[in-house]
């Protein structure tokens, strides 16, 4: 494990998040979020913005879903 490897965030439309290394290319179906580091640095940021880890559609779907 190279313990100096750059990684990026990255986010899919369902607003799922990925740790992505900086020198490969991204996969269809995501993006990229702009937040570059380590490892550890990547997976902080995540933590602190993927608070809900419902995919975007499910969370819509209960939103909208009648309140009994």
């Amino acid at each position: 494990m190279d313990d100096d490897a750059r990684y990026q965030v990255l986010i899919n439309d369902e607003e799922q998040y990925s740790l992505w290394l900086v020198d490969h290319d991204i996969p269809a179906g995501w993006r990229a979020v702009g937040k570059e580091g380590s490892k550890e640095e990547c997976m902080a940021y995540v933590d602190e913005v993927w608070t809900d880890m419902r995919p975007r559609s499910l969370r819509e779907q209960m939103d909208a879903a009648p309140q009994n």
